[in-house]
């Protein structure tokens, strides 16, 4: 490991820490008073890059498992750099507006007991799928990161090493991302 590598392997561990911090800070910060007009509209559009960055990492394997360097590279910097637009929209949007509450139906806020009844065992399952989703979302940057760093670098064997845990996670949140997005978005109350 040389100097350059570990200057960025403390910034990959920087970036992850600034960025856990944000998304757990956005829990318990207050929403602004005013909302702007396109918030609403970033829920769908983050559901809609999971569903491409689960398509692009799809392919991103098949040219690899073909020998397409060239296009497995320009796929996995298109889905890190939606990746990035999806997680610079979803604080902004849960900056201003928290978590919907999964199975409320009539979205007061509340879920009633009828209401609990509706959604059934839908209800255990979407958080299964959810929490799974949250904890290897918070695994997967590192990791995402390290694999581009030694990509870049052209330290192959560094590179897939890290890419067996970091493929599997990262399409996992992917995948999920589109299945919680799916699962929620009849309760928004917007």
């Amino acid at each position: 490991m040389n100097i350059n590598d570990k200057f960025f392997l403390r910034l990959i561990w920087i970036v992850t820490a600034v960025v856990l911090v944000v998304v757990v800070v956005l829990k318990v910060v207050p929403p602004p008073a005013t909302k702007p007009s396109f918030i609403y509209l970033l829920p769908h559009i983050i559901g809609g890059i999971n569903a491409v960055c689960s398509v692009l990492l799809i392919l991103s394997l098949i040219f690899i498992k073909r020998k397409m360097i060239q296009a497995h590279k320009i796929t996995n910097v298109i889905t890190f750099i939606l990746s990035a637009f999806f997680l610079v929209f979803y604080i902004l949007f849960h900056l201003y507006e928290k978590d919907t509450r999964y199975g409320d139906i009539d979205h007061n806020g509340i879920l009633s007991a009828a209401e609990l009844a509706a959604v059934g065992a839908s209800r255990m399952i979407y958080f299964v799928i959810l929490i799974t989703h949250i904890m290897l979302a918070v695994i997967v940057l590192p990791l995402i990161l390290i694999s581009f760093l030694h990509g870049f670098s052209m330290q192959i064997e560094r590179h897939r090493k890290i890419v067996r845990w970091a493929y599997p996670v990262w399409l996992y949140v992917a995948v999920t991302g589109v299945i919680v997005y799916l699962m929620i978005s009849p309760y928004y109350n917007f």
